[in-house]
């Protein structure tokens, strides 16, 4: 059976929990102490979260490489276009945005705003990031337009991952979003599979 190791209610790893739900897969799911234990860097030796392990001994770290299998090895799903269809390049493109762009600048954000000396908690770097994640939702809104999701008419990955970062930045940080993206943002989050999801993040409560 799959199962994902978090923190809990962290928000990477909800991304796989969802992606679950959403494709009715069983999962289980291992709270993770912070700072790691040595019996969990033994598994994951960055003792980064999330950590997914399935049958066949797969055992991985990065929650877009995680939605990637998941969509993969139990598709075919919506959540992932078919090779032939013309939204598979905005999915992936989207998907590996809201991480590599958004998601990995968050990082920094973070540790700044929990971590960081008061004197350092607004200096260059930490404004600089601030409007570069700005910057990108504004095209993440443009991108968007009037449509329901990011690539059409189906929830994809791509609205996954970008609506958990962006839960991040509103939540944690206490940021907004353009009006339009809040909307979307609000609407992906009232799906019953995110819901459940939420939850199970919240609770690490084991499989269902």
């Amino acid at each position: 059976m799959i199962k994902i190791y978090n923190f809990p209610r962290g928000a990477r790893g909800l991304r796989a929990m969802w992606q679950c739900e959403e494709m009715g897969l069983p999962y289980e799911v291992e709270a993770v102490s912070y700072p790691p234990s040595e019996a969990y860097r033994a598994l994951n030796p960055l003792g980064s979260v999330p950590f997914l392990e399935d049958e066949g001994g797969v055992a991985i770290n990065e929650s877009v490489a995680m939605m990637l299998y998941l969509a993969q090895k139990y598709g075919p799903t919506p959540l992932l276009p078919g090779k032939d269809d013309p939204a598979l390049a905005r999915v992936l493109q989207m998907t590996v945005f809201g991480e590599a762009t958004i998601g990995a600048g968050l990082n920094p954000l973070m540790a700044a705003h929990f971590g960081a000396p008061e004197a350092d908690k607004r200096n260059w770097s930490v404004r600089w990031q601030e409007a570069r994640v700005e910057e990108s939702a504004r095209f993440v809104a443009d991108m968007l337009g009037d449509g329901p999701f990011i690539a059409g008419a189906e929830l994809t990955l791509a609205d996954i991952c970008l609506s958990t970062a962006f839960g991040v930045w509103r939540g944690a940080l206490g940021k907004t979003l353009p009006d339009r993206l809040a909307a979307y943002h609000e609407r992906v989050a009232a799906r019953p599979a995110y819901q459940r999801a939420r939850a199970r993040c919240n609770g690490q409560s084991g499989s269902p």
